[in-house]
């Protein structure tokens, strides 16, 4: 018999479909795992990535185009020199245009 797997599980494998140089919200991975209304869910389970994981965390960002990491540990800046590696650039207000780098359902 084989298990379904994890809600973590599902959360991940959507992420890790999120194209390099692209982005997706937290609510928009939601979706992806099939887990429509959960985006706090999403953000619990990128919360608890071991430091060594492969998931691409750093292409989640919150509904306004903004990282939602807290800046007192650095994390936030973590993401964006990642994101900006990849391509992705910011606007004055530190916004990525969703338009853009949005991922493509």
């Amino acid at each position: 018999m084989t298990l379904p797997p994890s809600l973590h599980e599902r959360i991940f494998a959507a992420v890790r479909r999120i194209p390099s140089g692209k982005v997706a919200t937290y609510g928009q991975v939601a979706l992806g795992a099939g887990l429509p209304s959960q985006a706090r869910l999403v953000g619990y389970a990128l919360h608890r990535l071991p430091a060594e994981s492969s998931v691409p965390w750093h292409r989640v960002v919150n509904a306004r185009g903004g990282i939602s990491l807290d800046e007192r540990f650095g994390a936030g800046e973590l993401q964006r020199v990642l994101l900006e590696v990849e391509g992705v650039r910011f606007n004055g207000e530190g916004k990525i245009d969703l338009g853009t780098y949005g991922q493509k359902s």
